[in-house]
């Protein structure tokens, strides 16, 4: 199994990005819809982003770097990544 840490190295030398919210023109194109869930889908939703998001620490009113990471999935044969 392989893990990248929370210097996110791995996503680096692969080019993956962080999401930047900064540009207000291009952030006026996107359109974004909250799911249609049940108040007890809501809560199974955030506890499991709790657990699944890549964060070291969460800071009150802070989106943590692992949440704004762009990524994908790494395959990993033997040594081969």
């Amino acid at each position: 199994m392989f893990v990248d840490d929370y210097e996110f190295g791995a996503y680096n030398d692969v080019g993956f990005g962080v999401a930047d919210f900064s540009d207000k023109e291009k952030m006026k194109s996107v359109t974004i819809t909250a799911p249609d869930l049940g108040f007890g889908q809501w809560m199974s939703y955030l506890g499991n982003t709790m657990k699944l998001s890549p964060v070291d620490k969460v800071t009150w009113g802070e989106i943590p770097e692992g949440v704004l990471r762009l990524g994908g999935t790494f395959v990993v044969r033997g040594d081969d990544v």
